[in-house]
């Protein structure tokens, strides 16, 4: 098995943005206007620093939940962000969920993506993408489902071209995120067979909030 390995996700982050750089320089629609780079909190955000970094681009986080089963948090049965919510096919049903225990669920991670938005933006409003160019960042891939319902939030607020950049992900979650209207996806490596996203680092420590609110901070200081 080939495989890159990133020492972390600074470093995986230069490598994305270099590659972002070129996907942007290539084509006439990209190539002028400063895009808008997101990152999903909380891993995806020191990688999309450096990709802000390296396309001079507008660095924003967003926030987005997994919905877990009750007593089974592992299993997620969808996902949420502000205003947009996916549904892991029939899950709840298979769970034997109940539409009240999965809006239970879905609520109480409302709560926690609207604290997390506000601790993270100190009271900055979000980027404006509207008409913008978005690349959408995370520091990889597994089923897609976080960055699927990313992808509802972006395309519904606007952007005029969404791009998602990850440093690795397997192929079958490339072949869906293209399926539902992406643009493109910028992808470092894909290992066969996929088994984690973490083992394509040596450090994949817990990203906290300090990193994330440090990540943003970076863009506003005098």
């Amino acid at each position: 098995m080939s495989e890159r390995v990133f020492s972390d996700r600074v470093a995986a982050g230069r490598a994305l943005g270099e590659r972002v750089a070129e996907v942007l320089r290539a084509r006439p629609d990209t190539r002028t206007a400063r895009p808008v780079v997101i990152g999903l909190a909380r891993g995806g955000v020191p990688v999309a620093r450096e990709v802000a970094d390296a396309v001079d681009g507008d660095l924003d986080a967003l926030v987005v939940r997994k919905i877990g089963a009750p007593g089974h948090a592992e299993f997620a049965m969808g996902a949420l962000t502000a205003g947009h919510l996916v549904v892991n096919d029939d899950m709840p049903r298979r769970l034997g969920v109940s539409s009240a225990q999965f809006d239970a669920a879905a609520d109480r991670e409302r709560r926690i993506l609207h604290d997390r938005e506000a601790l993270y933006r100190q009271g900055r409003p979000p980027v404006e993408v509207e008409d913008r160019v978005v690349v959408l960042v995370d520091d990889g891939l597994a089923t897609g489902s976080t960055m699927a319902v990313a992808i509802d939030a972006l395309d519904a607020a606007g952007a005029s071209r969404l791009i998602v950049a990850v440093p690795t992900a397997p192929s079958d979650s490339v072949g869906r995120l293209i399926d539902r209207g992406v643009d493109e996806v910028v992808v470092l490596t894909m290992p066969e067979p996929f088994e984690a996203v973490g083992l394509s680092y040596e450090d994949f420590s817990q990203v906290d909030d300090d990193e994330v609110i440090a990540c943003l901070d970076r863009d506003h200081r005098p």
